[in-house]
């Protein structure tokens, strides 16, 4: 433990440095924007990388860019490679804020911003532990490359554009979910249910906008509905009634004859939808109770409320699959819109690992016959990633895990997240949260504490060691 303890005593010297690059990194909005002459991305991401590669740089590493897609940062010799894959893009951030999405401001010990955990402060993580290693001047029989991905949240289209253009890792992890060791991860497909409206009036009232939702990997925080009604008493005493004893968080505001409902939700991870709250269900819950006529668009609602709304396993619409691997289906509707015409609701779903893309889609079908709405497949289909618990990787940050924490009960695990790891062979997630630990993922007030920073960096350094030494 002597090389282990000269690593993760380097890594406390560095706090001052590791906290100011993670503000500087969070201060930079890495949302995926329109695409920019070599930023394939747009802006936020591009600069982000720019950020990460400047500061690999003055490190002494080895770094390279490759077009704006994705960038690497490495040091040592072999001809084997240890990999660490993280992202440094960042969902939209939402409404509701404490303090500055963008701002890393530190309170009371944490650092407050879009992408401390998910998966900047990680990334800065790893980059000091490398530094540690490459300092503490141990000798090494593997090199280690920090790979940076900017496109994470919404395409993987830098990791597409790396694995054409550079050899994978001999083996690698990414820190991006949860500790112990992921080896196992649900697939992932993102589809529409769409249905035209033949006409948007239900007697006298006239639906003008629905929206909702920020990525389909998130539970909207926010939906709203806006009509155009000619009584609108009538509207306001069938809202007044139902919500009389209900405490469905759906505002309503009346101006002349137009009436806009708000929902509001509390946001999570698009793959634990029931740690959040839904702002389309709870809207279509409500409307459902105002909106009685005979239409398309109660159709919908109705719909909508029997078989989606508050049921994230998919249950109620013929895709609640489940395994003994990685247990039941998540379902989350992320986005929805009115646009000519037509209602269009975005669904997130997170398939078992013993399950397919095709299992799901054939079940949805067939529940919905019969019915206006229209399953349209989205384009692509992330396949469900495992690793067996004896593979060298898995024991090897298992046992690297139990000696950093002294937790000796806890087993690897399978998530409905999807990380990097499945962008290539003999790869897992390790980390950064630990059991119990809150999870601020894609949620507002967003943060990662002072202390849990220099942990997982501590974490790493090791795990870094031990895979290449």
């Amino acid at each position: 433990m002597e090389n282990v303890n000269k690593i993760k005593n380097l890594i406390l010297s560095y706090e001052e440095d590791i906290i100011k690059s993670l503000q500087e990194i969070i201060k930079i909005k890495s949302v995926e924007e329109s695409e920019k002459p070599g930023m394939p991305f747009g802006e936020g991401p591009y600069r982000a990388l720019e950020y990460a590669l400047d500061l690999s740089e003055k490190m002494g590493f080895e770094t390279k860019n490759l077009e704006g897609y994705a960038g690497y940062a490495e040091f040592g010799q072999g001809e084997e490679t240890v990999g660490v894959l993280v992202h440094l893009d960042v969902v939209p951030e939402g409404e509701g804020w404490t303090y500055p999405p963008y701002g890393g401001e530190i309170h009371d010990g944490k650092i407050y911003g879009r992408g401390t955990a998910d998966d900047k402060g990680p990334a800065i993580a790893s980059l000091y532990a490398l530094k540690a290693l490459k300092d503490s001047n141990l000798p090494l029989s593997r090199k280690i490359r920090i790979i940076f991905g900017t496109n994470e949240e919404t395409g993987w289209g830098c990791m597409d554009y790396y694995f054409k253009h550079e050899k994978a890792p001999t083996m690698a992890f990414t820190p991006d979910a949860d500790f112990p060791v992921i080896h196992g991860e649900k697939g992932i497909i993102v589809f529409d249910l769409v249905q035209s409206l033949s006409s948007n009036k239900c007697s006298d009232i006239k639906l003008i906008d629905l929206k909702g939702g920020n990525a389909p990997n998130m539970v909207p925080d926010h939906a709203e509905a806006v009509f155009e009604v000619e009584n609108t008493e009538e509207f306001e005493d069938k809202y007044n009634n139902y919500m009389k004893d209900k405490d469905y968080p759906v505002d309503m505001q009346v101006e002349d004859n137009i009436v806009r409902l708000i929902a509001k939700g509390i946001s999570a991870h698009g793959s634990t939808p029931e740690k959040g709250e839904n702002a389309i269900s709870n809207l279509m819950k409500v409307l459902g109770n105002i909106l009685d006529g005979q239409c398309d668009l109660c159709d919908f609602i109705n719909l909508y409320n029997e078989r989606i709304g508050f049921k994230h396993h998919g249950e109620d619409i013929g895709c609640g699959l489940e395994d003994d691997v990685s247990g039941k289906l998540n379902f989350n509707p992320g986005l929805i819109k009115f646009e000519d015409g037509k209602i269009i609701l975005t669904i997130n779903v997170r398939y078992p690992i013993k399950s397919s893309s095709k299992e799901v889609y054939d079940g949805i079908r067939r529940n919905l016959e019969g019915t206006k709405l229209e399953l349209v497949e989205g384009k692509g289909d992330t396949k469900p990633l495992y690793v067996p618990k004896d593979n060298f990787l898995v024991e090897k940050l298992m046992e690297v895990y139990r000696k950093e924490t002294g937790d000796t009960e806890s087993q690897p695990i399978t998530i409905g997240g999807g990380t990097y790891a499945r962008a290539m062979e003999n790869a897992v997630a390790f980390g950064p949260m630990l059991p119990g630990q809150e999870d601020v993922a894609h949620q507002k007030d967003e943060y990662i504490s002072i202390d849990h920073l220099m942990k997982i960096t501590q974490i790493y350094g090791h795990a870094l060691y031990e895979l290449s030494k």
